[in-house]
Order: C-alpha cells, then structure tokens, then sequence
C-alpha cells in the first residue's frame, strides 16, 4: 500500500501519514505530530499548522510540507525518492491540545520550518 509522504521546499521527503490518517512520522520511525480535522499538534499537544489541499501550512501562513496530490500554494521542486521507512516507534501519549489559533493568511514563501525542524516547536 501506498502512503503520504510529506516533502520539504527542496523537494526532499521529510515525514509520512501513516495509514490511520493521523499519525506523522519521520522516516527514521519516530513520530512527531498528528493530525486532528486538519489541524497538526506536535504530541505535546502545540498547535504546528493545518493541511489544506495537500500542503501543510505553519503557524504564520507559509507553505512548509506539499504531498504529491497537493494543489494550489507556491511552484513546488521535483520531488526526490522516498527513503525506506524504518520501524514506527511507539507514540507517545497526546498531550492537550493547544487552542488553535484564528489562521492567518496564505503566503507564497516558503516556511524556514520546511524540514524536520517544523515538528520541534
């Protein structure tokens, strides 16, 4: 099966959905953040950003992940191969969610979080 791999600005893959549709993990298995409606928590429960048509958008509205389905946002890179997935690590449990904050607008410019520092916040 097939899955979706989250790629940075170079076009480099980052991070894959598991198959629950929630779940973020880096390739070397460690997860990171999940999803709820379209909204993206890191597991301590901090507010990252939203998915929105195949892209994920950071706190201040810049483009910082695009899935191969993505549409609209900024001219996207080739995309480069995907790495193997290496075993998921255990997830740790979610913490309370951050209240979401009202979303800012979209901008064309790339966020400075296109890669795995995106999910340190």
């Amino acid at each position: 099966m097939d899955y979706i791999t989250f790629y940075n600005e170079s076009g480099s893959p980052v991070a894959w959905l598991s198959d629950d549709n929630q779940s973020i993990y880096l390739f070397n298995g460690k997860p990171v953040a999940w999803i709820c409606e379209d909204s993206v928590y890191s597991y301590s429960g901090r507010y990252l950003g939203w998915l929105q048509n195949g892209w994920v958008w950071d706190r201040s509205g810049r483009p910082a992940f695009f899935t191969q389905d993505a549409s609209g946002g900024p001219s996207r890179p080739s995309r480069a191969s995907r790495p193997s997935r290496a075993s998921r690590q255990s997830r740790p449990s979610r913490a309370s969610r951050e209240s979401r904050p009202s979303r800012p607008s979209r901008s064309s410019s790339w966020s400075a979080l296109s890669g795995e520092s995106f999910f340190d916040l």
